[in-house]
């Protein structure tokens, strides 16, 4: 038998479903957190764990703080996700799974972005140009299931945690809403299984 709590948070987990829009669920993506609410207010991070999937566009107060950077993985913070980065090497095939609860069609692409110029670094990993479709019944399969495969960087690049993220960008156009999740990782040697380089 249901109680009263227990009704009351699942109709919270519904309303938050109803109202979700889209984000990464694997590998594991940057969640919000104390560096988070430093940097952004308390606000955003309580906007985002309110609604994982919510988009850049609603994260409350957030707007116009300097040190918020909400262009880069929707203001998460690298030092929030320390524990969850992940080791890829050149060639490796990542597979990633995506929730679209609700669809907004528009351009979707996975980039690997250097966090300190927050600029792509080489061509996309994977891109669309038309994700999302909700005119469609249907969405295609690889819209929440698609692989990318890591590309040979440049000696050096990417081998410090916190250095660079795989950032999936998704812009639904008639919405005008924009929706970021990032996976931290490093790039280690072919065969290396050596844990990653700390932040300095």
């Amino acid at each position: 038998m249901y109680t009263t709590s227990t009704l009351l948070a699942l109709g919270a987990l519904l309303l938050r479903t109803v109202f979700a829009h889209g984000n990464i669920t694997s590998p594991p993506a940057r969640q919000p957190g104390p560096a988070m609410a430093a940097a952004c207010g308390k606000p955003a991070v309580a906007a985002v764990m309110a609604d994982p999937t919510t988009p850049l566009e609603d994260v409350t107060g957030a707007a116009g703080v300097p040190q918020c950077k909400l262009d880069l993985c929707r203001g998460a913070m690298f030092e929030d996700n320390t524990a969850q980065v992940q080791m890829y090497s050149a060639g490796d095939v990542v597979n990633m799974q995506a929730i679209l609860p609700i669809p907004h069609e528009g351009p979707m692409n996975v980039s690997i972005i250097d966090t300190a110029t927050n600029k792509a670094i080489g061509e996309p990993l994977i891109s669309f140009e038309t994700y999302a479709d909700e005119s469609l019944d249907v969405l295609p399969a690889n819209n929440t299931d698609f692989s990318v495969t890591m590309p040979q960087l440049k000696a050096g690049q990417c081998t410090q945690a916190g250095e660079c993220t795989m950032q999936w960008f998704w812009f639904g156009t008639s919405a005008q809403q924009t929706y970021e999740s990032c996976v931290d990782f490093v790039m280690m040697p072919s065969g290396d299984g050596a844990a990653p380089v700390a932040p300095a």
